[in-house]
Order: C-alpha cells, then sequence, then structure tokens
C-alpha cells in the first residue's frame, strides 16, 4: 500500500515502528522510549500533531521555514519543474533553474560575489568553503595556509572538516582525530565577558577584544598558516550572541592584513533571519565566502549555496585549476526552482522589511521575562533571539551539567511543547531557549509567545 500523507496517522504505532527502525539526529535514546512526538502536519506558523492537536511553530523547523508552512506557491514551483526535469547534476552540466537562482543570489550578496557553488545542506556548505579555502592558497603559492580558526561553542556542521571548525568539545570527543586545522577564539557572549577577562561595561571595547582575539590567535599559528576565518554573524550555539558594535569592521581588517580569508557562515543568518537575503549585507562587511542553506526554500526541499567573491573564484576561471569538489543532488532542479518561488515570496511581501520593523517588538516582548528569577538575558538579532536561564541572577552563575539537563530535558522542552510551543531548549553552552519564528508573524504573535514562555518559566523557576 502506497503512503497517504492525509490519511489518519495511529500515533502508536508510528511510535513503536520509529522506536524500532528511526534514528532520530541528534536525539537522547529517553525521547524514543518515551514516545516521540509525530507532527502529521502544518500551516502558516503552525504545526499539528498526530492527535491533531496545534502547536506555535516558534523555531520555524529548524531555523528553515522563514516564509512559513503551507505555501502552495513553492510546492507548485517544484511540482512544475520534476514534471519539466526532474533530475540533472551540475556536474559538467547545468539547467535553467540552476543558472537563474546562481544569478539572483550573486544580486542580493554584498560586494562582487559572483559565483556560487550550490550544495544540499549547510554543513556540506561550510565543508565546501574549508576545502576551497585551502584549494585557494595552494594555487596561490602559499600552500601551507590550511588552518582556520573560529568561535568557541560555535557551531558550524557535522562532516569530518566542518566538526573541525565546530568550537563545541562534547560534540566532537567522540570523532577525532578530525580534519587537522581548527583553532579558536573566544566568542562575542557579551553577558559573560568579565568571566573571560574581557571589558564588561563598555561593548564597543568588548567587540573590540574580541576580535583582537583573532588577530592574537593568527599570530600565534603563525599568519603563513592561516587560510580563513569562519564567523557566524550571530552565533547560534550558545544562544544567539550578536556582534558587539565594530566587531566585523575590526575582523574585516585583521583579515586584510594577514591574508586571510573571512567566511560568513550564514546557515541560519541568511534569508530574512536578520532582515536582509543575507545577514552580512545587513550587518556592513563583506566576506570572501558566505555559506548559507535552510531558508533558501524556506525548507520545502533541501539546498544550500556558497557565494564565493571575484577575489576567490577568479583563479578558478582558468583551464588549468578546477575545483575537485562537488555533490550529486546540489542544485537538485527542483530545490533550485522552490527557492526562486521562495525568494518571489520574499520580494513581494517584504518579508526582509517586516523583520527589520518587528524586531524591537519581539525583543522587547521577550525582554518583559527578565523579571522571572531564572531568566538571565535576552539577545539576538532579527527574528533569532536566546534566552539565557541562570541559577543566580546577581552572580550570574549558571546551572551544572546535571542540574541544566533536568531543568531543560525533563522539564522545560516537555512542558513548552505539553503548552504548545515548539522552540529549542539548548545546552551546548549555557542553558538557553531558542526562538526563531517564521518571519511571516507580528505583534500577536510575538504577545503569544511571550504569554507560554511566563507561565512556563515561571512554574520552572518556582521548581529549581
Amino acid at each position: 500500500m502506497s503512503y497517504d500523507p492525509t490519511a489518519q496517522a495511529d500515533t502508536t504505532a508510528l511510535q513503536a515502528s520509529a522506536k524500532k527502525h528511526l534514528w532520530p539526529h541528534f536525539t537522547n535514546r529517553k525521547v524514543l522510549n518515551d514516545g516521540i512526538p509525530v507532527v502529521t502536519r502544518a500551516e502558516g506558523h503552525h504545526i499539528y500533531d498526530a492527535a491533531g492537536k496545534k502547536y506555535f511553530d516558534g523555531l520555524s523547523g529548524l531555523f528553515v521555514v522563514n516564509a512559513g508552512h503551507g505555501r502552495d506557491r513553492i510546492v507548485e514551483a517544484a511540482a512544475k519543474q520534476m514534471k519539466q526535469l526532474d533530475f540533472m547534476p551540475l556536474w559538467s552540466y547545468a539547467h535553467p533553474a540552476a543558472v537563474e537562482l546562481a544569478e539572483r543570489l550573486s544580486s542580493y550578496a554584498p560586494g562582487e560575489m559572483n559565483k556560487v557553488f550550490f550544495t544540499t545542506g549547510g554543513g556540506e556548505a561550510v565543508e565546501s568553503a574549508f576545502k576551497l579555502a585551502k584549494h585557494f592558497w595552494k594555487i596561490q603559492g602559499k600552500p601551507m595556509k590550511h588552518k582556520v580558526i573560529s568561535r568557541a561553542v560555535a557551531y558550524h556542521g557535522t562532516p569530518q572538516g566542518a566538526l573541525a571548525i565546530t568550537g563545541i568539545p562534547d560534540m566532537k570527543k567522540f570523532y577525532e582525530p578530525l580534519t587537522p586545522g581548527g583553532h579558536r577564539v573566544p566568542n562575542t557572549n557579551f553577558y559573560r565577558a568579565s568571566e573571560a577577562g574581557a571589558p564588561s561595561d563598555d561593548i564597543e571595547a568588548f567587540g573590540q577584544w574580541a576580535a583582537n582575539r583573532i588577530e592574537e590567535a593568527i599570530l600565534f599559528e603563525g599568519e603563513d598558516t592561516v587560510a580563513a576565518v569562519f564567523l557566524e554573524p550571530v552565533q547560534n550555539s550558545g544562544g544567539c550572541f550578536p556582534p558587539p558594535p565594530g566587531y566585523f569592521k575590526r575582523v574585516r581588517e585583521i583579515c586584510d592584513q594577514y591574508d586571510v580569508l573571512l567566511v560568513s557562515d550564514e546557515v541560519i543568518c541568511a534569508y530574512g533571519r536578520i532582515g536582509d537575503f543575507f545577514a552580512s549585507k545587513a550587518l556592513g562587511y563583506e566576506p570572501d565566502i558566505i555559506t548559507s542553506a535552510k531558508g533558501i526554500t524556506s525548507g520545502y526541499v533541501p539546498l544550500g549555496a556558497m557565494l564565493v567573491s571575484d577575489k576567490v573564484s577568479e583563479p578558478f576561471n582558468s583551464v588549468e585549476n578546477t575545483f575537485y569538489h562537488g555533490f550529486t543532488f546540489a542544485g537538485h532542479p527542483a530545490a533550485a526552482a522552490a527557492a526562486l518561488a521562495n525568494l518571489d515570496i520574499f520580494e513581494e511581501e517584504d518579508l526582509n522589511g517586516r523583520v527589520r520593523e518587528n524586531s524591537p517588538l519581539f525583543r522587547a516582548e521577550l525582554e518583559k521575562l527578565l523579571d522571572i528569577d531564572i531568566v538571565g538575558d535576552v539577545r539576538g538579532e532579527g527574528y533569532f533571539f536566546g534566552i539565557e536561564l541562570v541559577k543566580d541572577k546577581a552572580t550570574k552563575e549558571t546551572f551544572n551539567a546535571e542540574e541544566s539537563d533536568r531543568l531543560l530535558r525533563d522539564y522545560l522542552s516537555p512542558a513548552l511543547w505539553e503548552a504548545g510551543l515548539y522552540c529549542r531548549a539548548d545546552d551546548r553552552g549555557d542553558p538557553v531557549i531558542q526562538l526563531a519564528p517564521p518571519l511571516t508573524i507580528g505583534p500577536a504573535e510575538f504577545a503569544e509567545i511571550g504569554g507560554i514562555l511566563r507561565s512556563v518559566l515561571k512554574d520552572a523557576s518556582s521548581k529549581i
């Protein structure tokens, strides 16, 4: 019998089958043992489980469904493309959807970034940028430039190369040794600045301090050995660390001074999340490479893209220099068509403008939660915010590993779900709740999110 997504789902049978056969990503076995939630449909900014219960999608799936669920236009564009051309690789061939999408992405990018290399996701885009950076310096006659610098606690993906750039020790320890060359510098968590011995009363001074740690790392390793610096515009892991004023200006100066490529990892932050198609453009800096994925199709079909500056791509315009790298399904015709329809929606509905206009209202709604005992900090940009939870607000004392696990996994995650809010309770750094809702929502929905969070967090605070 063929699968019918509209048929009534048997939750018990699905959970039993999932427990036996499905291996969910980044998921503790306890979730399967307890009965994994089964989501069957979505519309707008809501998802629905197999029992028909409605939940607010406060995470856009996984920072992905930027234009919202149920966009028939995107579905129809992908279907129309598949009827015309179902598959063609980009290995020595092209198809119209990929060509048009590449041109369009280049038109949105900051500076002169006229080459687009497609992938199927964000980790692949980061992996591609790592390989490209090393290849670029080798054909420039600087073969020793192979190391990369990234920030502590930053997540850049799970392939062996991308994982070497990721700054979360517990995520890497079982897969080491990784690709050599990854080195870490402090992140831009101003809330914890004093713990790092950084300026804690002047955010601009803190930004300069954090940027100068990159220069320090380059000099420690030797400028002739460092190929690139990988930075998210707003760091995801750890809870939405925005860049302090002047931070990226200083980073760009450092990269130029020491002949190091600046890679802007925008897998989460591109396609409207910060209020522009590319966050680097919104924040006023020009990278050498941009990695992106997630919101490029609003999640309807998997796709990623690496955008490359003319400076970096120019040596590969020669017949002598071929970038020996690729993925079978990268730039899939249906995915490219879906992306083009998604970008049309962005432009016609001015979703970027909506984010810029409403972001201060979203922040203000979340900052109301600061009166709750366990809420230490609210931070972020655009429609991308983190709420850091603390044991003691006066001292900023955080929870230990056991307490954090109990707070996030045993209480907050199930309690928020039960209250009708899907979001992220994360402890890859200090414990945080993350929110990244569809870009289509506004003040009424902010208040709804805030109300659910207040109820659950106040209850959690009383139980600690």
